[in-house]
């Protein structure tokens, strides 16, 4: 039988005890942070509503599933007043039918009525303000966001610098309708406060071409094509019109056997083709 080792003298009477602390469990924030807050690999949730765009490809991009209300939208394109209308036109309907106002600060040309009635815009629901100078129309939009004056706002601002658009964008934290800002195609390389820029062009099937340069979540990669005949002409194209880019290769085709030696076609029958063509 073995005896116990004997404890030195100089050791302690005893051991003192290691005491473990618990590691802290997380809390959980309020809704409302916890919705402010998103890692930059996921589409980030609005604190605010937003307004469907109609485009369910695009809405799939969009923090939210849709234009944000209470933040800037910028449109940039090579060219004003060619494809914005299209593209926000289901969500001017949507606004409208709520019997809420759509206001227009500064076009380039005057709002053409018959082509907003085809959007569902009443007359009596668009207010239209044309302002000519850049300071005229940075004040009177600025005044609409701080007033929370309409329903949907779209202004043309060319010429804001990105303080007077980082001025725009704090006060349209606390407006309720989405705020849209068209400005060139060239504003893509300057700084912006705006939360959420999109690259617009269109295509030659009617279709709009958009890039998201800027969101609130991952960089998008790629273009989004969405289908987007113009009202007034949706009931009136042929199934050929609809695509004139198949038209446009075909007279390439024929210009080239043109070159390579074919003989032309006479112009009258040139042109008889043309119709039969584009009346299927």
């Amino acid at each position: 039988m073995s005896l116990p080792a004997r404890r030195p003298p100089d050791a302690p009477a005893f051991l003192p005890l290691r005491v473990v602390t618990p590691a802290p469990t997380p809390r959980a924030l309020p809704r409302d942070i916890e919705a402010a807050l998103w890692r930059g690999d996921q589409i980030g949730a609005p604190v605010t509503a937003v307004v469907p765009s109609g485009f369910a490809a695009l809405d799939a991009e969009l923090p939210g599933g849709g234009w944000p209300c209470g933040s800037l939208t910028e449109l940039l394109q090579p060219q004003p007043s060619v494809a914005e209308w299209r593209l926000l036109g289901a969500a001017v309907r949507r606004v409208v039918a709520a019997g809420q106002t759509l206001v227009v600060v500064g076009p380039p040309h005057a709002p053409h009525l018959p082509g907003l009635q085809h959007l569902g815009v009443d007359a009596r629901h668009l207010v239209w303000i044309p302002a000519d100078r850049p300071a005229e129309r940075l004040w009177v939009t600025e005044q609409l966001i701080r007033a929370n004056a309409a329903g949907l706002l779209l202004s043309w601002l060319p010429q804001a610098r990105p303080e007077q658009i980082r001025r725009l964008q704090v006060c349209a934290q606390s407006c309720d309708a989405p705020v849209f800002l068209c400005r060139p195609v060239t504003a893509a390389s300057e700084p912006s406060a705006a939360p959420l820029r999109v690259e617009l062009r269109f295509g030659a099937d009617w279709e709009l071409q958009l890039r998201l340069l800027k969101r609130k979540g991952p960089t998008h990669e790629g273009v989004l094509t969405l289908a987007s005949v113009p009202g007034g002409l949706e009931s009136i194209l042929t199934p050929r019109l609809r695509q004139p880019s198949r038209l446009i290769a075909a007279r390439q085709a024929r210009d080239t056997l043109h070159v390579v030696g074919s003989p032309a076609p006479r112009r009258p029958a040139a042109r008889a083709a043309v119709r039969s063509l584009a009346a299927h």
